[in-house]
């Protein structure tokens, strides 16, 4: 995946500002695809080049700000994006590295680590959770009750991320217990 990509999305979801796409990217998109606010504005300009979203000027109460709107051109390259294959994610964890270090090293204690990542995980999941509760009231059997398709796939991620957070949880727990399975 890409930050363009992501962007067309959002923009697709609600044309805005870049203030407000970057907002709206920190409480949504940002869960599972990070970027800074200056990566954000950086590739809208060059999606904008690119004429795949269209910027217009807007007056605000603090002076003129650009509104993007997703062109058709933008629409087109996230759609084949869309329908093109995706390789899984290999893990890539900071965490599991320093094991892996402790291991070799034999006197290294990362307990306190992974606890302190524990407690992390843990308030991500109650986070996913609390938006579960709020937007997807009433779910049964991993689906959203009643709702469109666009629903059940915004749901669909969300679960992922509760899954991921869930079996963060389990793991660190055998690790932190000693019970690791073999």
């Amino acid at each position: 995946m890409s930050l363009p990509h992501a962007i067309l999305a959002s923009l697709l979801e609600k044309p805005c500002s870049g203030a407000e796409l970057a907002r709206r990217f920190d409480k949504s998109i940002g869960h599972f695809w990070q970027a800074s606010h200056q990566q954000i504005y950086r590739e809208l300009g060059k999606l904008d080049d690119a004429g795949m979203v269209e910027s217009t000027g807007r007056d605000t109460g603090r002076g003129r700000e650009r509104h993007y709107l997703v062109l058709p051109a933008g629409r087109a390259l996230l759609e084949q994006w869309c329908r093109s294959e995706a390789a899984p994610r290999p893990v890539r964890d900071e965490l599991l590295v320093r094991l892996r270090a402790a291991a070799v090293l034999g006197d290294v204690n990362l307990t306190a680590e992974i606890s302190r990542h524990r407690e992390l995980h843990q308030r991500q999941l109650e986070h996913y959770q609390d938006i579960q509760e709020r937007d997807f009231p009433g779910t049964t059997a991993g689906r959203p009750a009643g709702g469109t398709e666009q629903d059940r796939l915004q749901y669909a991620v969300l679960r992922a991320g509760i899954l991921f957070e869930e079996a963060w949880l389990a793991w660190s727990a055998e690790t932190l217990d000693g019970t690791v399975k073999r």
